[in-house]
């Protein structure tokens, strides 16, 4: 399969590409470096980087942006931040990317265990990710040819390394990588895939 990963550079991104390039052809696309360069925040960034790439099997997106911080303490800037890039810039992906799939392809975006299991300060990304969770559910209802998904990771070891935190809770970047291998490789759609259970 041909498949266009979006955040290709990230820790989940770097394990995902790793998974799947052992059998398919993997195309890179960062905010900078990689195959091609995208801004997910952006519409017409997604549609260049569209129709650079051209024809796919699977659009896979582990991006999107959005902050922490104490509810008292977001911004309007937070909100938009978080609705922009996190929440429409992967419903975009699917929007535009639809025209781009191949006959029985896939979208897989990237949503997170804050929409069922929120914490202090996580209240934009518990919005973004519940959102893109019940959309997907929605959307899956109405197309034809083409699966979407989404992969919901619990923290990441690596990450939770780097900022000092305890890694005992968390799950590496290739266990995480498995739950984005299924959703591309299998029949589900519709579906939100807890990253756990696939390892």
């Amino acid at each position: 399969m041909k498949i266009l990963l979006i955040g290709a550079s990230g820790t989940i991104g770097q394990a995902v590409a790793k998974a799947l390039s052992n059998e398919h052809q993997v195309i890179a696309a960062n905010y900078s470096g990689g195959d091609v360069n995208v801004d997910l925040g952006n519409k017409t960034s997604i549609q260049a980087m569209l129709d650079n790439v051209g024809k796919v099997d699977a659009i896979v997106s582990t991006a999107g942006l959005a902050n922490f911080a104490p509810l008292a303490e977001l911004s309007d800037a937070d909100y938009e931040l978080a609705l922009a890039n996190k929440l429409m810039g992967q419903v975009n992906l699917l929007r535009l990317g639809q025209n781009y799939l191949n006959d029985n392809g896939s979208v897989t975006f990237t949503s997170g265990i804050l929409s069922r299991e929120p914490m202090q300060g996580s209240a934009v990304i518990a919005m973004a990710n519940g959102a893109l969770e019940s959309y997907v559910k929605a959307a899956a209802l109405e197309l034809d040819n083409v699966r979407i998904n989404t992969v919901s990771p619990i923290f990441v070891k690596e990450t939770m390394a780097m900022m000092g935190m305890d890694t005992e809770g968390g799950l590496s970047a290739d266990d995480t990588a498995k739950a984005y291998v299924a959703a591309v490789t299998g029949s589900m759609t519709g579906e939100t895939l807890d990253a756990p259970e696939y390892v």
